[in-house]
């Protein structure tokens, strides 16, 4: 009697603990875009760097929500900050909107490159994601450290977290065990990090894909920039990583 007494006890124990997890299925995530300007433009130490500096503020701040409902995900500019502008203007699809649909394995995302617009509709990409044991606490939750390789020599650091059902993440990241609340390209000298997670109910409504700008895929955008930056030498290769992300 003793034994099946214990037996219960820590049945009522793992079914407490259970109860305890939190899994969010639906809510709004608040992203902050970091990138450092000086070291993305590879300003050197010369007189004429000097002075491209003072004008130049270090690092810019923009900010994206997230709106997810379990399958679907919503990515778009969000509020707007008071930063000093950079003389030359917004960089390469600096307001991306991406919608992802996970059921159909499927995205749509806009995105301004200069005077073009793209309409890109596609399946999602397949990333070859490494899970770590190191972690990390983003927004109240804890998230574990993952990372790939994009574009053949680009190296993405991710963290998610489990609690969050919904596999997606800022821009076309996605593919991980749950929601992406980091993301690191030290290439880029770029990086996203969520500052709130919002729980709030979700309308089918809020999450559509974008419908304006010239329809291609990712592989059809990505030869049309490679035609037109070319001449661009590394400058151009940035661009580009930039604007597949």
């Amino acid at each position: 009697m003793k034994g099946n007494s214990t037996v219960i006890l820590l049945v009522l124990l793992a079914i407490a603990q259970i109860s305890k997890a939190q899994f969010i299925l639906k809510g709004k995530i608040e992203f902050e875009k970091t990138v450092n300007i000086h070291k993305q433009m590879d300003l050197g130490d010369d007189s004429w760097a000097a002075t491209l500096k003072k004008q130049t503020p270090e690092f810019k701040h923009t900010f994206f929500n997230l709106v997810f409902t379990g399958n679907k995900t919503l990515y778009e500019p969000g509020r707007e900050n008071n930063e000093k502008p950079t003389p030359f203007g917004e960089g390469p699809a600096s307001s991306n909107v991406v919608y992802t649909d996970f059921t159909n394995q499927t995205t749509v995302a806009a995105k301004q490159v200069f005077d073009e617009s793209f309409l890109i509709q596609d399946s999602l990409r397949k990333y070859k994601w490494h899970l770590t044991k190191d972690t990390r606490r983003i927004a109240g939750f804890e998230c574990r450290r993952a990372f790939t390789v994009i574009m053949d020599s680009v190296f993405v650091v991710a963290f998610y977290t489990d609690e969050i059902v919904s596999p997606g993440g800022p821009e076309s990241f996605q593919g991980l065990p749950g929601m992406i609340l980091g993301v690191i390209i030290p290439r880029l000298y770029t990086n996203w990090y969520a500052t709130k997670v919002q729980l709030e109910e979700v309308k089918p409504t809020a999450i559509t894909p974008p419908k304006k700008g010239k329809t291609t895929n990712y592989s059809g955008m990505e030869k049309k920039i490679q035609n037109s930056l070319k001449r661009w030498g590394k400058w151009g290769q940035k661009y580009i990583w930039q604007i597949m992300i």
